[in-house]
């Protein structure tokens, strides 16, 4: 359906009446596809063929960019019923991506009373449950029957981010219990509130950090988690359609830090290519500066290599292998501290565990090398050895550096992710260097 919205956008003239049966069938995101493959012109004039009743519900799934497009040109009065129409997270969400002159066009134009909880929002730390959490929620109070309840959703649900879970509070919003609406359509018309609701709540401060919050989301399997604040009052709710984003920027900006690349927001296909290089070239340059010290390795054995030149065709294997040792266990580390599996306190355990995997997994690779380099050297039976014990060494270094390095950095409340393989892989290639010159030296007498 979006190729027919298109292929409808580019008639001369358009057809507004195909446009309107057309979208009222579509998907609001399939809608929203549509604005990416269209001219600026054409932007402006299929936003003002949407039917009302579905206008701000497409807005909030446009791309930023679009959205600038769509409120600088409409008139003051068109941009503040679509704001007013947004849910409160998704009014947030827009004017955080927006630049300081179109804020103030659009804050202009909202009624007081959404403008001052718009505010509020932005007021809390960056990345915290409280800039993510909507105020549209159902709330209850515990005196409640379920039929007074019923007739309290018909009346404001329309406006709410969910109804299928009501919260429960007290006069002064104290929050007091949750209510589910398959609890309420079981029981019994005449039942009271505070009888049937929930009072064991999963909840959320709001100056958590989000990723403990989608952490939450993950462990209980929530599709909303109620917000308090130091007082306990209830401030507003966060829903799961705002974590599932928030996983996947957070998986996204920890990817980007494990390639050794600073995070972006931008997509990689809206980025320029001097942005993208200047966020890879800081972390290049650093790697390319730590390769100083297998170079200064490389250097003082030197006499060692001129003796038995042979050794240097070994080097290459052993970095690399030392390299992605330490990779493979740093990477299932941090991905265990994201979901809660490893707390810092595991660090022995997992270093005793990475410890007992290496040596498995250097017995493994060493009888292979063992048998490789014997059958290409001749038959040199102390080269083999030096080259294969010096294997099994580094895998065991470089899966315990691996391990520790991101469990240190939480410690330190550096980011895991920061430790990752770009890091780790120097740290691995220099132990590497100094196991197998130093094995050499001594099995070789050089």
């Amino acid at each position: 359906m979006t190729q027919d919205i298109l292929k409808i956008m580019n008639e001369n003239p358009v057809n507004p009446t195909k446009v309107h049966e057309l979208t009222v069938k579509m998907n609001t995101v399939d809608i929203a596809d549509a604005f990416e493959l269209l001219s600026k012109e054409k932007i402006v004039g299929m936003f003002r063929l949407l039917p009302k009743s579905i206008a701000a519900d497409v807005f909030s799934y446009i791309i930023p960019e679009k959205q600038q497009i769509i409120v600088e040109a409409l008139t003051d009065t068109e941009a503040g019923r679509i704001i007013d129409e947004l849910f409160v997270d998704d009014a947030v969400d827009f004017i955080e991506e927006m630049p300081a002159n179109v804020v103030k066009h659009v804050l202009q134009t909202v009624n007081a009373d959404k403008r001052k909880i718009i505010n509020q929002l932005l007021q809390y730390p960056e990345d915290s449950a409280g800039t993510i959490m909507t105020t549209e929620y159902v709330d209850l109070r515990e005196n409640h029957t379920v039929k007074e309840a019923f007739d309290y959703i018909r009346k404001t649900g329309v406006d709410k981010e969910t109804i299928y879970t009501c919260y429960v509070i007290r006069f002064d919003k104290v929050l007091l219990g949750a209510v589910s609406a398959k609890t309420l359509m079981l029981a019994d018309p005449s039942d009271k509130i505070g009888d049937i609701m929930d009072t064991h709540l999963i909840l959320a401060q709001t100056t958590d950090d989000q990723e403990e919050v989608s952490a939450l989301f993950t462990k209980y399997g929530l599709i909303s988690l109620p917000v308090v604040d130091k007082e306990q009052r209830l401030v507003g709710i966060v829903t799961v359609d705002d974590i599932v984003q928030i996983i996947e920027e957070e998986t996204t900006e920890d990817f980007e830090k494990m390639a050794a690349i600073t995070p972006s927001e931008d997509p990689y296909m809206k980025t320029g290519v001097i942005k993208q290089s200047r966020n890879r070239i800081p972390w290049l340059m650093i790697l390319m500066l730590t390769a100083i010290v297998t170079e200064a390795i490389i250097s003082s054995y030197e006499r060692a290599i001129m003796v038995v030149p042979v050794l240097g065709a070994f080097i290459p294997m052993l970095m690399d292998t030392a390299g992605n040792a330490g990779s493979q266990t740093s990477v299932l580390v941090i991905r265990g501290m994201a979901l809660g599996e490893i707390r810092t306190g595991d660090i022995l355990r997992v270093l005793w565990r990475e410890i007992r995997v290496g040596v498995l997994c250097g017995l493994a690779l060493g009888v292979v090398n063992f048998a490789r380099v014997l059958i290409t050297n001749s038959g040199n039976y102390m080269l083999s050895l030096t080259v294969t014990v010096s294997l099994i060494a580094t895998v065991i270094i470089a899966k315990s550096v691996g391990a520790t390095l991101p469990i240190i950095a939480k410690k330190l409340r550096l980011d895991p992710a920061v430790m990752a393989s770009p890091v780790i892989t120097s740290i691995a290639d220099a132990s590497a260097l100094f196991i197998y010159f130093g094995i050499a030296t001594l099995f070789l007498r050089i």
